[in-house]
């Protein structure tokens, strides 16, 4: 070969001729997937190990090794290390680097192992840094949450039902539905990680090696519950990527759905709160304008995470086993999720126990849209009236309130004996938005005594995770 057609592959040995230029460009992957490098140099260091205790390296050779990834380590971190198109990947940069500087040792490391299992340990060991890291900033955005709910357990707004006001809630109770779509996505996290804490590490290509490797020694190092049981689903499973996509996605839709709320209740129209100035903009143009950028981002931001989740669905479907070229493509959606859902994570953990409620709006709010009829149809049921002839009286009464401007709370004692005579002067004790929410008593209602309890349980739960 000629210098212009040797690429420094190290796998060229086949080859009669170079590589094409755009082909190394188009094939390579070393642009994206050299973040993976701490977790390259970790399954390098394990995989070393066992070798030199299955008598496949001496100890001088291991040595060698060790001193050379840590060195290639500290290259990587000081940003001094040279990354290579040529030679396509992480895994080819670090085994090149560490072989310039121990020379022909450096080769012996890649004995009993493929690029396939290589990549499937990295990408799983990354995967589960930063499910870890993300599971921190969840855990903080839910106590954050849980915390502003407690403050404002006595807080009156109204519920909505199609977005018509339908009975009065506490805004904390609102503040822990909100929690309840987290403490999922926290549930799904963790059962994604624990799917995922199996080492491929030693399936090599496809079908195992011949050399006496134990498996169970670098799942050990490397952290993993256990080994991977069949050699070629190792290499070629990505469920794991997919399932941390579909958990993402569906975080994703929660935070664009507190979002979408967040958007309408810092509008003028609603008014209903507000968001500190250092998570908002203003406009080039209308000088009075204060948007709020982070929950309308994170709520766009979520069709982008979606789209990563179709995109390694789509790459899946039609595989065969065992590794395909294919499988390259799992990583920039892959990526691109974890540093979107990491940092939306943030954002919200940062806002969200600064929001400050405009109580007097809230309760104003509720106070119109005669969002206490069902407390009224559920006094009359309570007076012995059947509760669908309750509900035709309380109707009457609130179209009478529309045609005169009155609340049912407002109407005096003879107007809705009109409606039906029994109904004496209790009534307006149930007709008050305190009177309606503390009636609501129970497990998972929004009494005020029940949200500070729930919080108090939400909070006890996500602070028993550490």
């Amino acid at each position: 070969m000629s210098k212009d057609q040797d690429t420094s592959k190290l796998w060229g040995g086949r080859f009669t001729e170079a590589t094409d230029r755009f082909v190394q460009r188009f094939t390579a992957s070393v642009d994206f997937d050299q973040r993976m490098a701490q977790e390259d140099i970790a399954g390098s260091l394990a995989h070393a190990e066992m070798l030199a205790a299955v008598g496949v390296l001496s100890a001088d050779e291991l040595a060698q090794i060790q001193g050379g990834l840590e060195q290639v380590r500290e290259e990587i971190q000081g940003g001094s290390f040279a990354w290579s198109v040529e030679l396509e990947d992480v895994h080819m940069n670090i085994e090149a680097r560490l072989t310039q500087l121990i020379g022909a040792t450096g080769k012996k490391l890649h004995t009993g192992r493929s690029r396939n299992d290589q990549v499937a340990t990295d990408i799983r060991l990354h995967l589960r840094r930063a499910i870890d890291d993300i599971a921190v900033e969840l855990g903080r955005l839910q106590l954050g949450t849980i915390e502003l709910a407690a403050r404002h357990a006595d807080t009156v707004m109204p519920g909505f039902t199609h977005l018509q006001t339908a009975q009065p809630v506490a805004f904390g109770h609102h503040l822990l539905a909100w929690n309840e779509m987290l403490e999922r996505d926290h549930g799904r996290l963790a059962d994604c990680r624990k799917r995922l804490n199996q080492s491929p590490l030693g399936a090599a290509a496809l079908a195992g090696t011949t050399y006496p490797i134990k498996r169970e020694m670098t799942a050990a190092a490397l952290g993993f519950d256990k080994p991977t049981e069949n050699s070629l689903d190792s290499v070629s499973d990505r469920d794991f990527a997919i399932e941390f996509c579909a958990f993402a996605a569906l975080l994703l839709t929660h935070l664009s759905r507190m979002s979408e709320e967040l958007v309408l209740w810092t509008s003028a129209q609603f008014d209903f709160v507000e968001l500190p100035d250092r998570f908002c903009t203003g406009s080039s143009i209308m000088p009075q304008k204060k948007n709020p950028d982070v929950p309308e981002l994170v709520r766009g931001k979520t069709g982008r995470v979606n789209g990563h989740l179709i995109s390694l669905l789509t790459l899946m479907k039609s595989q065969p086993l065992a590794y395909n070229k294919d499988n390259q493509e799992d990583k920039e959606p892959l990526f691109d999720t974890i540093d979107t859902v990491r940092d939306c994570l943030r954002a919200f953990a940062d806002m969200v126990p600064n929001i400050r409620p405009r109580q007097d709006n809230m309760r104003e709010a509720a106070r119109r849209g005669f969002s206490t009829a069902t407390d009224l149809a559920d006094y009359l049921v309570r007076r012995g009236l059947p509760f669908r002839d309750a509900h035709e009286v309380v109707g009457k009464a609130v179209a009478h309130g529309v045609a005169q401007g009155l609340d049912l709370a407002e109407m005096d004692l003879a107007t809705l004996q009109g409606f039906y005579p029994q109904i004496e002067a209790d009534v307006f004790e149930v007709l008050t938005l305190e009177g309606s929410l503390a009636a609501r008593d129970h497990l998972g209602g929004t009494a005020p005594a029940q949200v500070r309890a729930a919080a108090e349980r939400a909070r006890d739960l996500v602070q028993s995770r550490g």
